[in-house]
């Protein structure tokens, strides 16, 4: 690959205790010359719950930490179990993921996710925008459409972008295993970056990134990382992922 960087973004989910931080331990020993090398930013966003612990830890690393949702409204409020982006920012978190489809999944409309963003750019924090199509619609040749319609929407009256990563997860293959074909997924890439005018963004993949898989994916050389759900888990797959890559 040709980019000066490459990032690793490894989405915990729901997943992790404070004991789960000592596997932290094997990748902060595997990254120590980490200062050294510029091809390479790790980025972990673990559950809320750890964001504060995880920042701690990693605070004398070049490894940064992210969220993985945010509310809408930057200002304190009545939104119980909410937590919004100048939380997350005090908490630590210099990124927070936007748009996954789990949580679209969940009602997340395009209207609300412009929302969140518009929030946490104010936070200054950098933001992971999730987008990508179903099954069904990529099937019935839809998906051009369907990401057009998500960045138009997404990132409607957001003139700055710089701190904006696009992250392109096909719904179909979060967790199945399955990825796209690399003609496929090159050509998906250049589409997404055709619709940016002026400094293109960094678009990073995700879905199904494995220590088995990244051989293909690092191959494609419009891809500017990856964000990595179950394998982040384990310190020896995500170790693996890096190295191969």
């Amino acid at each position: 690959m040709t980019n000066k960087y490459m990032y690793f973004i490894a989405n915990w989910k729901m997943f992790g205790s404070l004991n789960s931080l000592k596997s932290l331990d094997k990748v902060i020993k595997f990254f120590k010359n980490f200062k050294k090398n510029t091809s390479n930013k790790i980025i972990y966003c673990p559950p809320s719950t750890l964001i504060n612990p995880m920042f701690k830890k990693l605070k004398k690393t070049p490894i940064q930490v992210g969220a993985q949702n945010c509310h809408e409204n930057q200002n304190y409020g009545a939104f119980t179990g909410s937590i919004n982006t100048t939380m997350l920012k005090n908490a630590g978190a210099k990124y927070v993921i936007i748009g996954h489809s789990e949580n679209r999944q969940d009602g997340e409309t395009d209207k609300l996710i412009n929302l969140k963003i518009k929030s946490a750019l104010k936070a200054k924090l950098k933001v992971i925008f999730c987008i990508g199509e179903t099954l069904i619609e990529k099937r019935n040749k839809k998906t051009n459409s369907i990401i057009s319609k998500q960045i138009k929407a997404g990132l409607k009256n957001i003139k700055k972008k710089s701190n904006i990563f696009i992250a392109y997860e096909p719904v179909w293959a979060i967790g199945t295993g399955i990825v796209p074909k690399s003609d496929d997924l090159l050509k998906t890439i250049k589409f997404i970056k055709s619709k940016f005018k002026g400094k293109l963004p960094k678009v990073l993949y995700g879905g199904s990134v494995d220590p088995k898989n990244i051989n293909n994916l690092k191959k494609i050389n419009n891809i500017d990382g990856f964000l990595i759900g179950g394998a982040s888990q384990s310190s020896k797959k995500f170790i693996d992922i890096v190295k191969k890559t």
